[in-house]
């Protein structure tokens, strides 16, 4: 079984925030605590460490009490910019992303990427999680920020980054994925509902 204590959680707050108005989303109060403090008390409880990738207003995530690196590639380059920076610093042989934007995220979210990446032989486990469509259909959807990774991918992001690849799926496609759907009885069907706007932050406080 794969440890906690060998995985590094990486809590992705890099982003412009541009459809919440630019703000720092990490930052937004949710519950009257700062989003990315909120997903870090729920994601100590299941990782060895955890670390933030921010871009601005770093001291302020450090007050939060974890390490905080800011992207190694420019110019807000998504989210595989916080992957490479997280893996380039990660000290154990697996690391889990996690944004700063779902606070409902499972408390078993860790655990049951680590069984399936285990299980499968795989290199990357990535949730999937009840979404509903533009009709209001509800769909699992695969939740490609939500990652576990083998450290030693760093090399092949490395690469594709290098090369101008910016997008997660056209990443994980190289390697051999296990999807672990969060749709069983017992789950949250709201576990993998985002904030990109004030709004949508205050429907979540609410529901």
């Amino acid at each position: 079984m794969i440890s906690p204590q060998d995985i590094t959680g990486l809590i992705l707050a890099g982003g412009r925030g541009s459809r919440m108005g630019g703000v720092d989303k990490g930052l937004q109060n949710f519950n009257g605590m700062p989003l990315a403090l909120h997903t870090l008390m729920r994601l100590q409880l299941q990782v060895g460490t955890v670390m933030i990738n921010a871009n601005r207003n770093l001291s302020a995530y450090e007050s939060f009490g974890a390490e905080v690196w800011p992207d190694v590639l420019a110019d807000y380059a998504g989210p595989l910019a916080g992957f490479l920076t997280g893996l380039e610093r990660c000290e154990t042989s697996y690391m889990v992303t996690v944004p700063c934007d779902t606070p409902r995220f499972p408390l078993d979210l860790v655990a049951r990427l680590a069984a399936a990446l285990e299980r499968e032989g795989a290199e990357i486990a990535m949730a999937a999680g009840p979404e509903a469509d533009a009709q209001g259909q509800t769909q699992v959807r695969t939740q490609p920020v939500f990652c576990l990774l083998k450290v030693e991918l760093l090399e092949s992001l490395t690469r594709f980054t290098q090369g101008g690849g910016r997008k997660i799926d056209a990443w994980t496609a190289q390697h051999k994925t296990v999807i672990v759907p969060f749709d069983q009885a017992g789950d949250d069907p709201l576990a993998f509902a985002n904030a990109n706007t004030l709004a949508e932050l205050k429907q979540l406080e609410d529901s």
